[in-house]
């Protein structure tokens, strides 16, 4: 990743946090929606409320997303909005000027360098999965070891049956996207 003054530490963390999976989806959520709201942000990603509105709470701190001002919001600036202008009901979240870059500064490389410090062989895994209709299939693409399996299910990225979740498959589209 570019941008010697971001990143500290091991690969995924910002300024010595260690960012979660939930993080990135905040991030790159709001750089495809442009603003949104945490019950949204939850709802999109099949994820508890709470979970993403700890997420936020670590983003404002770290400074990388901000509360966006303001009593209206236009669909051009809130592209997953239908309807042409609505009058905000929710607190909306927007990413900062630092969020922007460090969300344009997310690469392949660097994605890999992420996923590979969260399990053993976790980028491969993880393009598997993405490549796989479900977790059988993906192993049978790639060696999945125990360690690996249980980090994809704490992570929320597969059910407990093997499924893909949600999440996961919103994750993948947002960072490939």
């Amino acid at each position: 990743m570019s941008g010697e003054n971001t990143q500290k530490g091991r690969p995924g963390s910002y300024r010595g946090f260690e960012l979660l999976p939930v993080h990135l989806y905040v991030l790159t959520h709001l750089k495809k929606a442009g603003v949104d709201y945490a019950k949204m942000m939850a709802k999109m990603g099949g994820l508890p409320l709470e979970l993403i509105e700890d997420a936020i709470n670590d983003l404002l701190e770290l400074r990388l997303i901000e509360r966006d001002s303001g009593s209206a919001i236009k669909r051009s600036r809130a592209r997953f909005k239908k309807a042409f202008e609505v009058h905000k009901h929710h607190t909306y979240y927007r990413l900062s000027r630092e969020g922007e870059l460090f969300v344009r500064s997310i690469d392949e490389r660097w994605l890999k360098r992420y996923f590979d410090g969260l399990f053993p062989n976790g980028w491969k895994a993880i393009q598997a999965l993405a490549e796989s209709k479900d977790l059988n299939e993906a192993g049978r693409r790639v060696s999945i070891d125990g360690e690996t399996l249980e980090g994809l299910k704490i992570l929320r990225f597969v059910t407990e049956k093997g499924r893909k979740t949600e999440f996961f498959r919103r994750l993948w589209e947002f960072l490939r996207g």
